[in-house]
């Protein structure tokens, strides 16, 4: 498996990103926005990950994360997040954040295993007015509210 800088059209990822968003609407608003890197194994793509401009200089977002089903469980989610990471801080970003759902118990657990840290909480980020689904469920728990996290790589 590689992971290298994606230069081509970013529809051909629609499928991954609609792995990492259940919102077609906010996918559409960030699709084409940063970087990609992307993950292949034998030449085809198994996995991106998406690295955003934040608003507060020195700050990037680890905005889009998916792994195609059938590759999971093979560390490629962590490798992609180390290759983000390391991606930072060649631009001497001095801290990566990352939101995700509370109601996602497992990318809970593994952001923090790659040591991001929780920062804030925005209550009720997942409804209907942001293109998700009335009663979204993840892991059994009605999908509502995000959380933040951050990686220092500099201080």
């Amino acid at each position: 498996m590689t992971i290298e800088r994606y230069e081509g059209p970013r529809d051909a990822l629609q499928a991954l990103f609609g792995l990492a968003d259940d919102s077609p609407l906010q996918i559409a608003v960030y699709v084409g926005l940063g970087d990609v890197l992307v993950a292949r194994q034998e030449g085809a793509i198994i996995g991106h990950v998406q690295i955003i401009a934040t608003d507060e200089p020195g700050v990037l977002e680890l905005k889009s994360l998916a792994v195609l089903a059938e590759h999971r469980g093979r560390g490629i989610g962590r490798d992609l997040v180390e290759a983000a990471v390391a991606f930072s801080r060649e631009r001497r970003a001095r801290s990566l954040v990352v939101s995700t759902a509370t109601a996602d118990i497992g990318n809970l657990r593994f952001y923090q295993r790659r040591g991001f840290r929780m920062t804030r909480i925005v209550p009720d980020a997942f409804r209907p007015e942001t293109g998700y689904a009335d009663g979204l469920m993840v892991d059994g728990i009605v999908l509502r509210d995000q959380v933040f996290f951050e990686l220092r790589l500099a201080d």
